[in-house]
């Protein structure tokens, strides 16, 4: 069986990353062949990160990614990340997919609101519908949680399965338990990218005063904070280090607006977080309620008082943390690693093929 992997991103993207290139070992041991065709470069996400568009690049990647569809039939099935042409219209897209060729649609967003929800008028007249035409043809919609498979259902697609957005346990190996004695304050950390800072920035006040109360240091992982006006440390971000520099945390957060965009993410963060043995506090937004057990393995916080409340009684109790960060990490044992999630992903995939036959 032959796979062509239609991704948004190269290894940079970490919706790619996650959503299939590190399945990409297991369906091959499974008889699975995969070809991946990214539709942006590392290039093109460097620049995302540095908020700055790329003309140039994003003419390359929609060149690419025409050349790729128009030589995509020798293949069983497409497995396509979120849609194959952003900001084009469905019809278009389906000129280019092979009618004789059955396609999976994988979501870790809700980019569909990018298009429904849009400012512009005819943006939503032009767009609206998009995803929900290309739902209704998919082999199989593959949602990272329940409101983004919700959304599927309500468009007509005929196959929905939810597969939650997963860590690789080879890759976040069970981390040293940690107590209040080491020499240093407790760290509070963050992951994430320029575009998902700016939900850390109404909690930069209690930051400060956690910071000056001489209870906690803060840092970020991938994002230049300080320039960002954050009163974190800010570490850099590769694919080598990043567990690494999850594992020096002490407690990891996930501040969030309780918007219709932000319920359709898939809590990776926490997830990476818990992997590592954290105790994690998190907005009450989406799937962070299922991945959250409040009290178990960390804090849901909703108002700023909720916030100050969950990360005082953390930073003062290393027992807990220690306690919060181990249910954690037999949770995204149990649940969010590819080592449960793999096997019934390719099932999935083989299914999708065989059915369009």
């Amino acid at each position: 069986m032959n796979i062509l992997v239609l991704s948004r991103y190269g290894r940079l993207g970490a919706s790619s990353r996650m959503r299939s290139y590190q399945y990409i070992p297991l369906l091959e041991a499974d008889g699975i062949h995969v070809t991946v065709a990214p539709l942006f470069s590392d290039a093109y996400v460097r620049g995302l990160q540095k908020n700055k568009k790329s003309l140039i690049e994003a003419a390359r990647a929609y060149t690419g990614r025409i050349r790729a569809l128009l030589s995509s039939r020798k293949f069983d099935l497409l497995w396509i990340e979120k849609e194959t042409l952003p900001w084009l219209p469905a019809w278009f897209e389906k000129i280019l997919l092979p009618g004789v060729v059955p396609y999976v649609l994988d979501y870790d967003d809700a980019v569909f609101h990018y298009y429904d929800e849009h400012r512009n008028p005819y943006v939503r007249a032009l767009l609206a519908c998009k995803h929900p035409s290309l739902m209704q043809g998919a082999a199989l919609v593959v949602a990272g949680n329940a409101y983004l498979a919700e959304f599927a259902r309500q468009a007509g697609a005929p196959n929905v399965e939810v597969v939650p957005t997963v860590i690789d346990l080879a890759r976040y190996p069970r981390s040293k338990l940690k107590g209040l004695n080491e020499g240093t304050l407790p760290c509070i950390g963050w992951i994430g990218q320029r575009v998902t800072a700016s939900f850390l920035a109404p909690y930069a006040p209690l930051f400060e005063r956690l910071t000056s109360d001489g209870l906690a240091r803060f840092a970020a992982i991938g994002i230049d904070a300080q320039k960002l006006g954050l009163p974190m440390i800010s570490i850099p971000w590769t694919e080598h280090t990043e567990v690494a520099s999850i594992a020096s945390f002490d407690i990891g957060i996930m501040p969030l607006l309780d918007a219709s965009f932000e319920r359709g993410k898939c809590g990776y963060k926490l997830i990476q977080y818990m992997a590592c043995s954290l105790p994690v506090v998190a907005s009450p937004v989406g799937v962070n309620r299922q991945i959250v057990e409040h009290g178990v393995n960390g804090f849901l916080a909703e108002t700023p008082e909720d916030w100050e409340k969950a990360l005082r009684t953390l930073l003062t109790d290393a027992d807990l943390r220690q306690r919060m960060g181990q249910a954690g990490r037999k949770k995204v044992e149990q649940h969010y690693c590819i080592q449960a999630t793999g096997p019934r992903l390719a099932a999935l995939l083989r299914d999708s093929a065989k059915a369009a036959k």
